[in-house]
């Protein structure tokens, strides 16, 4: 690898098993870009000239690796059928289905996955990528998310909220389409010219070897041809305790993907058993509570960054999840501005 690798080099690195000379920095700013654009979240989620003008804008500020050119917790939902009801300013849609189903059952009448990556906003977000590809000169990462297969089986099957995951079996016809769906939207979204895919995986069950082996199976598809359009694929884990709890089974298996856990609730020992040839397959993720920390807990949180980056060595550093759309643009700018000089 080059000597400087630019952060599109560092990522073809990763996908042969090369640990970067440093962590790319890859914070998730996607729905401020409503805030940079004065416009309602809804309105800004189905605008492609608005987010890209969003995006470039904020990129002079971020000093980021990447660009995150479509993050949407309900993109798969309303693809597959799903109608959104926004009833508050800054809180998350509803979801109503045509045809709904108890709890822990698929709703009657989705859409197909084939029918689904051309329903809803997907179109948009690939617009967005494409935009963002030919306004890019340079080799900035073009960033685009998805829903993991438990995340989004737990959604379709209305046993998202509370812990309701935890005490029921997520069912195979759930996860199944959901692993369905995501590698569809992945696979329009890497033909647009995304070089970096963020599976995200809020709902995580009890691991067991066999269920873990199953999960791997579900993202598989997806991750394959994310890397056949030599893309990076990566899995964040936003529950950092639940990371913690299932370590053992998860760093067990070998990965078509970058493993990037949340820091909150992670107790150290959990990361530093890390095996030492896994170095260049883990990033760490930081907690969002971050935005929202005075100037000395943002001075305390370096140091300790600076510790961890220097034990763990992480391929990327990025946030776990979507930097709330309210999050105050001063202390966003701030905080990133402060995360490089931990390394």
């Amino acid at each position: 690898m080059a000597e400087n690798p630019t952060p599109r080099q560092m990522v073809k690195g990763l996908l042969q098993g090369i640990a970067p000379p440093r962590p790319l920095f890859l914070p998730i700013v996607f729905s401020t870009g409503a805030r940079v654009e004065n416009l309602a979240l809804r309105a800004f989620l189905g605008n492609p000239t608005k987010i890209c003008n969003a995006q470039r804008q904020m990129r002079s500020y971020l000093r980021a690796d990447g660009v995150s050119c479509y993050f949407d917790p309900f993109l798969e939902v309303e693809a597959l059928g799903g109608v959104l009801q926004w009833t508050a300013e800054h809180q998350p849609p509803t979801v109503q289905w045509p045809q709904p189903a108890e709890p822990g059952e698929l709703p009657e009448d989705l859409r197909s996955p084939e029918d689904a990556v051309t329903s809803g906003r997907v179109a948009v977000a690939v617009d967005v990528v494409r935009r963002m590809s030919a306004l890019l000169r340079d080799d900035s990462l073009l960033m685009a998310g998805v829903t993991g297969p438990f995340t989004l089986a737990a959604r379709l099957t209305q046993l998202e909220t509370g812990d309701a995951w935890r005490t029921r079996e997520l069912p195979e016809a759930a996860l199944e389409l959901a692993a369905a769906v995501i590698t569809r939207i992945s696979s329009t979204l890497v033909e647009a010219g995304a070089n970096l895919i963020v599976i995200q995986e809020n709902v995580l069950p009890a691991l067991s070897a066999e269920r873990c082996a199953m999960w791997a199976s579900s993202l598989a598809p997806a991750c394959n041809v994310i890397r056949f359009y030599e893309a990076l694929p990566v899995l964040l884990l936003t529950d950092g305790s639940a990371f913690a709890d299932n370590s053992d089974v998860i760093l067990q298996r070998s990965w078509d993907c970058l493993l990037c856990p949340a820091l909150k609730g992670i107790p150290s020992q959990a990361l530093g058993a890390v095996p030492e040839r896994r170095s260049a397959a883990m990033g760490i993720a930081l907690p969002l509570e971050i935005f929202q920390l005075d100037d000395p807990g943002l001075e305390a949180c370096r140091g300790s960054l600076r510790q961890m980056v220097s034990e763990l060595r992480p391929a990327i550093l990025t946030t776990a999840g979507d930097v709330p759309e309210q999050t105050d643009m001063k202390r966003l700018i701030k905080v990133l501005e402060e995360v490089p000089r931990a390394y």
